[in-house]
């Protein structure tokens, strides 16, 4: 972290670079304020004995995102490591005024020296304020890269209808114009590219016709990857009433025994249920494997633990390939969820749901909204799919999101 935020910051300078406005993300480069507090610093300590900052030109300069609710994710160090590593070259008296006295904690260092501070959604920017009180909290729900997400199938009808899609995404906002013909053939032609990767990686062979469901995830506990599971009773009587085939993919950290669980917990599921639905998880996920599962599922799944899911971007991936969000409203799908319009929730959103609570949820509406409507619906089906489209795909970009940051953040 001192080479990413210290010697990121000297090397930008090494090569001449005069910088006007520094953004971190997460507090894993954090201290390269300590390089801006020496810049923007008084000649030697004040009558008090303590080196002065001109801390305001500080935080003119600095915008910081947090990203996430989970404790874990906020990197804290004890001092000795910090005078161990960084010896006389830091203020130590300045560390513990802005990262804390117990120890070094770097996201307060980041939200104490920056003059702009947003989460990654509207309800996480909510989240943060109450983690972090004291801080005003702004709201900038992050997008995906259009093209780098979208199918080649979908890259080829948003080619043919709107060419300057890949520029210009809120031209999506039309998609309702392409007929339906065409947004289900680009669909199916997505949807076969990853039963055939599904075929070659696991021998599970899958059947076009019938619904699949995809779950990618990092495997750890508050995303609930088993969720699905709870119940299999449920889940084995819903199956026989409308079949439906899953994909899932995901990886655990190296440490994370819990995750390590999660992943062994599904493929006993995988064996318990083989017969009866067409289960595969595929190994080796990264973000090639990513743009087919996500482009080639039918209905993407999401079951956090609220208020857990700082945004979640996998689910915009799935919109611009005409993929139905079946999730728990937290992150960025309570921003982008129409029930029954852009996709499905699963319960209210009330903050740490317990599976019990929201495994019912979400077998009833499977069964009844989801699998019923892909039955019993198809033409409402693609509706919906070109309701995703024109109203996820066409704002939840990376286009949309980098004109909040440049006009709320960086030219303030």
């Amino acid at each position: 972290e001192a080479v990413l935020g210290i010697a990121g910051l000297r090397a930008l300078r090494a090569l001449g670079f005069e910088i006007d406005r520094y953004h971190m993300n997460e507090g894993h480069s954090a201290l390269l304020v300590t390089e801006l507090l020496k810049r923007f610093g008084t000649h030697g300590p004040g009558h008090d004995g303590v080196q002065h900052y001109d801390v305001a030109q500080v935080r003119d300069r600095c915008i910081f995102t947090t990203h996430t609710p989970v404790a874990a994710g906020h990197d804290r160090f004890s001092y000795d490591l910090v005078e161990r590593e960084l010896g006389t070259s830091v203020d130590m008296q300045a560390l513990r005024r802005f990262g804390g006295h117990e120890d070094l904690n770097m996201t307060h260092l980041a939200l104490n020296l920056s003059g702009y501070v947003n989460g990654v959604a509207k309800r996480h920017a909510d989240t943060s304020r109450k983690m972090f009180p004291g801080h005003a909290v702004h709201a900038v729900t992050n997008g995906v890269h259009p093209s780098t997400w979208t199918a080649a199938s979908f890259i080829h009808l948003y080619d043919r209808h709107f060419p300057d899609w890949r520029h210009d995404p809120e031209v999506l906002l039309r998609a309702h114009i392409i007929p339906d013909a065409e947004i289900r053939a680009a669909r199916q032609d997505a949807k076969r590219a990853l039963l055939s990767r599904v075929r070659a990686a696991s021998g599970v062979v899958m059947n076009p016709d019938v619904p699949l469901i995809g779950f990618a995830r990092r495997m750890t506990a508050y995303k609930r990857a088993n969720l699905l599971f709870h119940d299999i009773e449920r889940l084995r009587a819903i199956n026989r009433k409308r079949p439906f085939q899953l994909v899932m993919a995901g990886k655990a950290h190296p440490h994370d025994e819990d995750g390590k669980k999660i992943i062994q917990q599904i493929h006993h599921h995988i064996r318990d249920l083989e017969g009866e639905l067409p289960i595969a998880f595929l190994p080796n996920y990264d973000m090639e494997l990513a743009r087919t599962l996500i482009s080639g599922s039918d209905v993407w799944l999401n079951t956090p633990i609220p208020p857990m899911e700082a945004s979640g971007t996998s689910g915009m991936k799935a919109a611009l390939n005409g993929g139905l969000n079946f999730s728990v409203l937290d992150g960025w799908w309570s921003e982008g969820c129409v029930d029954g319009e852009t996709g499905w929730s699963i319960g209210d959103g009330t903050d740490g749901t317990t599976a019990e609570q929201d495994a019912p949820m979400l077998y009833d509406k499977l069964e009844n909204s989801v699998l019923a409507l892909y039955y019993d619906d198809p033409d409402r089906w693609t509706w919906m799919m070109a309701q995703a489209i024109s109203r996820l795909g066409s704002y939840f970009n990376t286009h949309r999101m980098m004109r909040r940051y440049a006009s709320e953040a960086y030219l303030r």
